[in-house]
C-alpha cells in the first residue's frame, strides 16, 4: 500500500481541470533514488535550497572528518549514513520545499500504485470543486476575458450571417 500527500500551488488555476493538473503528489516512505543519487535527485526535483544545504553539510562533514583524522572507511560509512538519512527524509524535504514556496497540503490518499492513488483522489476531490473559482467569474465578466459575450445583442450583423437575413 502506498501513501501520498497531495499539494496545491498557492495561486491555482481557475478551471478545476487545470487545478487538478497542477496538483503534486508526494509519496511517503523511503526513496531509493534520493538515497543513492542525492544531489541528482535534488536537481531533478528542483530542490535548490536542499541541494545547497546538502553540499555545505557534506563539505563541512568531510572537513571535520579529515581534521580529526578519520580513516577512509569511516568517511565512507558516514557518507553512506547521510545518504540513508536523506532516503528516509526525502518526502519531508520535498514537502518542506513545497510549503516554503506557498503550496498547501490539501489531503492524503492511499492505494496500490501511484496511478491508483491519483485516480482515487481525483474521483473524490474533483466533483466537490466548482467549474471555475468564484473570484475569477466576476473578474472575467467585466474585463472581457473568457467566453462572456457582452453587448452583442444590438450589434449589426455582418459577414456570413447577413446572407440569411430576411
Amino acid at each position: 500500500m502506498r501513501v501520498y500527500t497531495v499539494h496545491e500551488p498557492a495561486d491555482p488555476p481557475a478551471d478545476r481541470v487545470d487545478r487538478a493538473e497542477a496538483l503534486r503528489f508526494v509519496r511517503d516512505g523511503f526513496s531509493w533514488a534520493a538515497a543513492l543519487f542525492a544531489p541528482l535527485w535534488m536537481i531533478a526535483r528542483r530542490l535548490w535550497l536542499a541541494l545547497v544545504v546538502y553540499l555545505i553539510g557534506v563539505g563541512a562533514l568531510g572537513i571535520l572528518l579529515s581534521a580529526i583524522g578519520a580513516s577512509d572507511e569511516i568517511r565512507t560509512v558516514v557518507l553512506l549514513a547521510v545518504h540513508v538519512l536523506i532516503g528516509f527524509e526525502a518526502d519531508e524535504i520535498e514537502r518542506w520545499t513545497l510549503a516554503r514556496n506557498g503550496w498547501q497540503t490539501i489531503g492524503s490518499i492511499t492505494g496500490e500504485s501511484a496511478l491508483d492513488c491519483e485516480r482515487r483522489f481525483l474521483d473524490a476531490w474533483l466533483p466537490n470543486q466548482p467549474m471555475l473559482r468564484p473570484e475569477t467569474l466576476s473578474a472575467s465578466r467585466f474585463t472581457g476575458s473568457g467566453n462572456a459575450a457582452v453587448g452583442v445583442r444590438g450589434a449589426p450583423r455582418s459577414g456570413f450571417s447577413s446572407l440569411f437575413r430576411r
